[in-house]
């Protein structure tokens, strides 16, 4: 009968562990708007650069990172950085919007 209490709060204690991992998880992925002056210079000079005569619409910070979206050419497109404007990635802002069911 102990062994079964055991076994039974084991599994409770293992399922309550993986659920506050996979909200932490999701709460580094969350996207925060935030405005041009939260945003370290040397991520907007590289921002700029990254630009190429397009605009940048809006800033993004996520986690520690921060996202400049551009748009250029009728397009939106994401430039990701760290806090030190060492770009970390582009994507297109469609298909990112697709996913999570807004209209584009």
């Amino acid at each position: 009968m102990k062994t079964k209490n055991l076994i039974v709060a084991a599994m409770v204690s293992a399922a309550l562990a993986f659920g506050a991992a996979a909200q932490a998880k999701e709460k580094e992925h969350e996207e925060q708007s935030i405005t041009s002056a939260d945003v370290p210079a040397a991520v907007q000079t590289a921002a700029d650069k990254q630009a190429k005569g397009g605009k940048i619409v809006r800033w993004e910070k996520e986690g520690a990172d921060y996202e400049a979206v551009v748009e250029k050419n009728g397009k939106e497109w994401g430039f990701k950085f760290d806090a030190n404007g060492k770009l970390l990635g582009k994507h297109s802002e469609s298909g990112e919007h697709k996913e999570k069911g807004e209209k584009y």
